[in-house]
């Protein structure tokens, strides 16, 4: 048996309840044969792929709150410090009912590379709650992040773990906790990314993940002799991601026609009305039924199934395993391009394997939305440095950011005969830097 398959079993074994993380395991593992493979009597001497899957330590806590009725309600709070060897563990906390373990530990799997291929010094880490925030006054949600800050404290700092925003999490709740975190330690440091601009944010941060995504996704076209220019997008989701890919795409000259949450999802023809996605989900809290509402032009429909409109570019930005087999075969049957994800692991592996054999252009989260996290970098860098950047500054280091990123995963692709199988080179890029980190370092 190989060490990968060897590893892989190993894995099943001891995560058998945790499908996301076997998952992703199974996804990065696999298309890391050819490296292993490469220097198999080093890596088994080192336990490198033992080391890799396993992480640092996994902290799980309970997270007492009082809600407005006067009632104490629990929650279950995780934070995984899966891998330090390039830098302090760096991930998002992500607040949703579905949260558990597994999903946290498969996030943070997935950071540790898409943290390297930043080019920035920053380990994999990932956390949250099963908290709902949604329907939560502000005051309750006050009193979460509180207790949860209260706790997630004695694990985090600016040189040890950095957490940031994800889904559920946003300005609010990142204010919520820093203002715990100061008040429990006593010190002004840049421990949260995503921070209110008036307390060490980055300008930027906000588009990041969005306008990360079309900056690679523009990048692949032109190196494929295509361009943005009047070409027809899908995204999925209406959250942070969404909104911004919509925008930047747009600027870039297509036209985005489609956006969906947890209840349905809209088709538009004449092209998403960002300013009033932004109302709707980021003033408003509300339905996209509201949207529908209020533009004559788009249609709504209950569920799921953006996929089945025609287009040249899909961008899944919603989470994970929403692109499914049948919506892989249906994009294809519908001519298009490119896909490139801006969720994480959005595209089951079936799906994904499916887009490569049609010859679809297909980009993993680990590159395509990492964008996100290296701004998060770099807003570490101006607490450091005490500065504050311009949106531009800030802006042109994105892009170039992401214009090497789909530099790097191509070549890495392109070195082990894997040529435009972005998923491979991806994980490659990623796994090269940090393997070379843990190396040197010895075991820890």
């Amino acid at each position: 048996m190989s060490y990968v398959d060897e590893v892989l079993e190993l894995v099943k074994k001891k995560n058998a309840s945790e499908p996301e993380f076997i998952q992703a395991v199974t996804e990065v593992l696999n298309s890391l044969r050819p490296v292993v493979e490469a220097n198999e009597e080093l890596y088994r001497k080192n336990a490198i792929l033992e080391r890799i899957t396993e992480p640092d330590r996994q902290i799980m806590f309970r997270v007492p709150w009082v809600d407005d009725k006067g009632q104490v309600q629990v929650n279950r709070g995780f934070r995984v410090q899966f891998n330090n060897a390039i830098g302090p563990y760096k991930g998002g906390l992500r607040l949703h009912p579905s949260v558990n373990l597994g999903i946290i530990k498969f996030l943070g799997f997935e950071q540790i590379f898409k943290n390297s291929l930043t080019s920035l010094p920053i380990g994999g880490g990932k956390g949250g709650s099963d908290f709902d925030p949604k329907g939560k006054s502000d005051r309750e949600i006050m009193a979460f992040c509180q207790s949860f800050m209260t706790e997630l404290s004695k694990y985090i700092g600016a040189d040890v773990d950095v957490p940031a925003g994800d889904i559920g999490t946003g300005a609010r709740e990142i204010g919520f906790m820093f203002g715990q975190y100061k008040r429990m330690k006593g010190t002004f440091e840049g421990v949260l990314t995503g921070k209110g601009l008036t307390y060490g944010g980055s300008l930027a941060r906000t588009e990041a993940t969005g306008y990360g995504l079309l900056y690679l996704t523009q990048e692949l076209m032109k190196c494929h002799g295509e361009s943005m220019e009047g070409k027809t997008v899908v995204v999925s989701g209406a959250g942070n991601v969404a909104i911004y890919a919509t925008q930047k795409a747009q600027q870039m000259g297509a036209k985005v026609v489609t956006c969906s949450d947890s209840t349905g999802w809209i088709y538009d023809p004449e092209g998403i009305d960002v300013a009033l996605l932004k109302e709707v989900k980021e003033v408003k809290r509300a339905r996209l039924t509201e949207y529908a509402a209020a533009r004559p032009s788009a249609e709504y429909h209950e569920g799921r199934g953006v996929w089945q409109i025609q287009c040249d570019i899909a961008l899944p930005c919603a989470t994970q395993n929403e692109l499914l087999i049948d919506d892989a075969k249906q994009l294809v049957a519908n001519g298009c391009k490119c896909v490139c994800e801006g969720a994480n692991m959005p595209t089951t592996i079936d799906a994904t394997e499916y887009l490569q054999q049609n010859g679809v252009w297909f980009v993993g989260g680990k590159a395509a939305n990492a964008g996100g996290v290296a701004t998060s970098a770099l807003e570490m860098s101006q607490n450091s440095e005490r500065l504050s950047w311009s949106f531009e500054e800030v802006d042109a280091k994105l892009q170039n950011i992401m214009v090497n990123i789909y530099h790097n995963i191509d070549d890495a692709a392109k070195r082990y005969g894997m040529e435009g199988n972005y998923v491979a080179g991806a994980n490659i890029a990623g796994f090269e830097k940090v393997v070379n980190a843990m190396l040197a370092q010895g075991v820890c």
